[in-house]
């Protein structure tokens, strides 16, 4: 016995599930393997979609016929399973909150240091420490693609590679700037400091559409790898800089074994920039005929993570607040993002 809820729209996935199935049977498939690999994606996530739906369903009528049986002896192993049965409906009704585009894509996050020095940049490792931990206990494979060192500690910027489930609809919840308040574990006299770092992400799309990048349009350098890096940072110019003369977009990898990886990663994560870069640009123009002030400024700060002279991290969007902040620190976002998405909901459906 299936049930369906038409708020889980459950229906249309099984529905969309077999009409794929059917479209991989047809003569020619594979004839475009990009293409094709694109449906096979979404054919594995619709199916791991429906398949959660369905036991859940079939685990809701066992419970029901066994309610309806009315022996007392079964009393209280029914008020658990109801209980374990509410959790799993509350996580299934949060997957509906994922109405954008990209949300089931992989992420590209970045993080940059602001202005301040040493503080700043111990700030950017501390998000960047945050963010892989939250993906760490998400089982999320999580891969730096390029890093910068601080000056004296921390790191100027960080480039990430983030895949998992809806891991971009989860880690947009992160893009924009960041704000710390804390005495300065690197200042002498035990001041209180401010400071900002900048997150920004973008779903990994570069293997589901087509950019056309000119090689007139590019600027492309070698040089050696720099920083700690590890056991695979080469002696030789292995690590690439992609510069993108039209837009002024630059990218880095150096974090690969080789210079060839390291290009195709920097080709990569380019297209999924000026893939993003046109998307927004396209919702600013629609914006602007809507009548909306769109702010993307550096000073738009979206989260406060206050730790003295009270220990507090407000989200300024939603007014979601926590008071363990070392807990948000160590990676406990889930309640952030949950509040964002839910928030978004009363925006309307977005394209990504």
């Amino acid at each position: 016995m299936i049930i369906y809820g038409s708020v889980f729209d459950i229906a249309v996935k099984i529905e969309k599930l077999s009409d794929l199935e059917k479209l991989t049977l047809e003569p020619g498939f594979w004839d475009d393997s990009p293409k094709a690999q694109g449906i096979m994606r979404e054919l594995t996530h619709l199916r791991n979609e429906v398949s959660i739906w369905e036991k859940v369903s079939d685990r809701l009528a066992d419970t029901l016929e066994l309610a309806e049986l009315g022996d007392e002896d079964l009393r209280d192993e029914l008020s658990i399973e109801v209980k374990t049965l509410a959790k799993a409906v509350d996580k299934l009704e949060f997957r509906t909150l994922f109405d954008g585009r990209y949300d089931e894509d992989p992420a590209i996050l970045a993080i940059h240091a602001g202005a301040g020095g040493t503080e700043a940049q111990d700030w950017a490792m501390m998000l960047q420490r945050m963010i892989t931990r939250w993906a760490e206990a998400n089982k999320y494979r999580v891969d730096v693609i390029d890093q910068s060192p601080g000056d004296e500690a921390g790191i100027k910027s960080t480039l990430m590679s983030i895949e998992g489930e809806y891991a971009y609809g989860r880690l947009k919840s992160e893009r924009g700037v960041h704000r710390l308040v804390r005495i300065s574990p690197y200042d002498a006299s035990n001041r209180r400091h401010t400071s900002f770092a900048k997150m920004e992400v973008w779903p990994d799309v570069a293997e589901d559409i087509e950019i056309q990048v000119e090689e007139k349009d590019l600027r492309i350098d070698r040089f050696r790898a720099s920083g700690a890096g590890g056991q695979h940072v080469q002696k030789n110019e292995t690590a690439i800089r992609i510069t993108h003369l039209p837009t002024g977009v630059v990218v880095t990898c150096q974090n690969q074994r080789s210079l060839t990886q390291n290009l195709e990663m920097a080709m990569k994560v380019l297209k999924s920039q000026l893939f993003d870069l046109e998307r927004r640009k396209q919702e600013d123009e629609l914006a602007a005929l809507k009548g909306e002030v769109v702010d993307a400024g550096w000073g738009n700060q979206i989260r406060s993570y206050v730790l003295h002279p009270y220990k507090m991290v407000k989200d300024h969007r939603t007014n979601h607040e926590m008071g363990n902040a070392q807990a948000v620190l160590d990676g406990q976002l889930d309640g952030f993002m949950e509040a964002y998405l839910r928030f978004r909901v009363g925006e309307g459906p977005e394209s990504g």
